[in-house]
């Protein structure tokens, strides 16, 4: 069995003691290819050298993240075009507009995640993209913008079945993580009504920690909870939701 977490952020200082470990733990359940979307300026350097560590494992993304858009935000954009000059990169991420945390900058937001959208095209690269309290706003870029083949992954889907045929409407995928654990969620009748070629897995780490571990810090380990939880939605075998996430994720990003 081979998975694919396409979202995860090893690289943060929640693993700063021991992120070796934690990287091999994954590889040695199944997730032989972890995907690091970026923050921002300050959490590059590490993203680079987990990359480094882990070369056939670990793979960057570069991105401002929306939480990060400040009024700083062109001398970032600056950074993420100068570093995509460099070829390292296999998407770009993490995008998007976040009104959850941030309402103050969202115009900047807009313009960030639409100049981002434009350096994925321009570099032939898919985009990671972070939709928080915002698809209304967010969607329409993503479908002006969704020319020269630009495709992606919707991170963290728990949005309705009417926004997933949105965004399925314009040939993206939904990344799928622990919130389809969790028992309340409503999002497992959701994804139950989504084709299969459109998920991924992610885990969002050390974020949105699936059942059993909730309240945990999350790892890329473990995935396989997630794909397990996917397989009962699906009425398929683990085996089964390793083999089409893994093809669907190989379908977005150059990682083969």
């Amino acid at each position: 069995m081979i998975l694919v977490d396409t979202h995860t952020h090893l690289y943060l200082e929640q693993f700063d003691e021991d992120r070796k470990a934690i990287v091999e733990s994954a590889i040695a359940q199944g997730v032989k290819q972890m995907l690091l979307p970026n923050i921002d300026s300050h959490s590059l350097e590490d993203m680079k050298k987990l990359h480094r560590d882990f070369p056939s494992n670990c793979f960057p993304m570069i991105g401002l993240h929306p939480t990060s858009v400040k009024d700083n935000y062109e001398d970032e954009l600056t950074l993420v075009e100068n570093e995509l000059r460099s070829g390292n990169y296999i998407a770009v991420g993490e995008i998007g507009i976040d009104l959850y945390w941030d309402k103050e900058h969202a115009e900047q937001q807009k313009d960030a995640f639409r100049r981002q959208l434009r350096l994925a095209k321009k570099y032939g690269l898919p985009v990671s993209i972070h939709i928080r309290d915002s698809f209304d706003m967010a969607y329409p870029i993503v479908k002006e913008e969704s020319t020269d083949g630009l495709k992606g992954i919707f991170h963290c889907f728990t949005g309705t079945t009417s926004e997933a045929k949105q965004i399925m409407d314009i040939g993206f995928k939904m990344g799928i993580g622990g919130i389809v654990t969790f028992k309340n969620a409503g999002l497992a009748d959701i994804v139950k009504a989504i084709p299969d070629e459109s998920l991924v897995l992610e885990t969002d780490a050390p974020f949105l920690t699936p059942t059993p571990f909730r309240g945990k810090r999350n790892q890329s380990a473990y995935l396989k909870y997630i794909a397990e939880k996917l397989a009962e939605i699906k009425s398929k075998s683990i085996d089964e939701i390793a083999e089409i996430t893994t093809n669907n994720a190989k379908d977005v990003f150059p990682i083969n």
